[in-house]
């Protein structure tokens, strides 16, 4: 029978304030141990006990946290009282499975994306924890970084046209075994865009190329067509010397950069643009007076660690029962976008429409 751990880490128990909620973590790999520390971390919070199904990976983890739980068998988990939330970190064709196994036990759930392996189990998943009466949230973490949470108060609180928007997010590996590059790249930037614009796409187009000869798609292009006439283009990869995380966004008077390289400045606006106009200009002095050219500037963004935020807005949705900000219907429309550009890839880059679901986005 599992027994609650001791602390992993040092706390201070004057900052406690409340009843800590108990937390398990199921799989535990290199992600994982983020999530271990995190919860740590945070006052309201114990980490009960860890599961890890890898022989070789939990003799890792006694090394490294000599104090944790730990165990191979998910049932500890399950049946364990003290453990009122779950965080599920293993290869995404299990989520599923587990995260259903969870929710009957009664156990609130953070699953890392994609929330599920197809959109009708992610429905399927989102329906149970309704049921249930279950906190159910996908971690987009992105959604919780502090820039482009600025990106989308500049969107909000100046009405720009928006024309397009655009993303690269390329690295020499790490290389998944359970998903291509799009599933496992491309997921950040179509939830990203999803929260900035406050929709899903209408339709999609997608090429994937598997240059390092794998059974994957390791580079992927893919175009996003939202409503408004509103496009948005994705790059990925695992085969590209330049590390890069960037989305920018182009409006009629401004340019919005988020740069997650960019530590110093994570968020630049220009603020330059071009309006058409009703009439065709005839002469060079009118055609000038349809472009702003102004200053380039950069907001104070307060240095934050996403995932901290992500999880505290997990224990919060949790105590105060409100619908998390990355409910599993956003997980469920990240998917079927994903599973849209598959379906264009295998057949040649056709634009394929999208299947929609009404937004039940929650105001954090």
């Amino acid at each position: 029978m599992l027994q609650a751990a001791p602390n992993i880490w040092k706390r201070d128990p004057k900052r406690e304030t409340v009843m800590p909620i108990g937390v398990a973590l199921i799989g535990c790999g290199y992600w994982g141990t983020n999530y271990v520390r995190v919860f740590d971390e945070l006052p309201d919070t114990r980490v009960i006990a860890i599961c890890e199904k890898r022989a070789e990976r939990v003799a890792e983890l006694q090394e490294r946290l000599p104090n944790a739980a730990l165990t191979t068998n998910l049932d500890d988990v399950l049946s364990n009282a003290l453990i009122q939330a779950v965080v599920v970190c293993t290869e995404a064709s299990s989520h599923f499975e587990i995260a259903k196994a969870c929710l009957a036990a009664g156990k609130h759930l953070l699953i890392e994306k994609p929330i599920t392996a197809t959109s009708a189990e992610a429905q399927q998943l989102t329906r149970y924890a309704e049921a249930q009466k279950r906190v159910l949230m996908v971690g987009h973490t992105f959604i919780y970084n502090a820039g482009v949470r600025k990106v989308k108060e500049l969107l909000d609180t100046r009405q720009d046209e928006i024309y397009y928007l655009h993303a690269s997010r390329t690295n020499l590996g790490p290389i998944r075994r359970d998903v291509n590059v799009i599933w496992d790249l491309a997921a950040h930037d179509i939830a990203i865009f999803n929260y900035l614009l406050d929709d899903v796409p209408d339709w999609v187009s997608g090429v994937g190329v598997k240059v390092l000869r794998n059974c994957r798609e390791d580079v992927g292009f893919a175009c996003l067509g939202y409503p408004g006439n509103i496009v948005a283009h994705i790059h990925v990869s695992w085969a590209d010397p330049n590390k890069a995380r960037e989305v920018v966004v182009v409006c009629s008077e401004r340019r919005i950069v988020f740069n997650d390289l960019n530590g110093m400045e994570q968020v630049r606006i220009y603020e330059r643009g071009i309006k058409s106009m009703t009439n065709e200009p005839t002469t060079f002095g009118e055609y000038r007076l349809q472009i702003r050219d102004g200053d380039i500037l950069s907001p104070r963004i307060e240095p934050r660690e996403p995932l901290k935020d992500e999880c505290r807005h997990f224990l919060d949705c949790i105590r105060s029962e409100k619908a998390p900000l990355t409910g599993g219907l956003d997980g469920s429309n990240v998917l079927l976008v994903l599973e849209a550009i598959d379906k264009s890839v295998r057949n040649s880059g056709r634009q394929v429409e999208v299947e929609r679901h009404v937004l039940q986005r929650a105001t954090a």
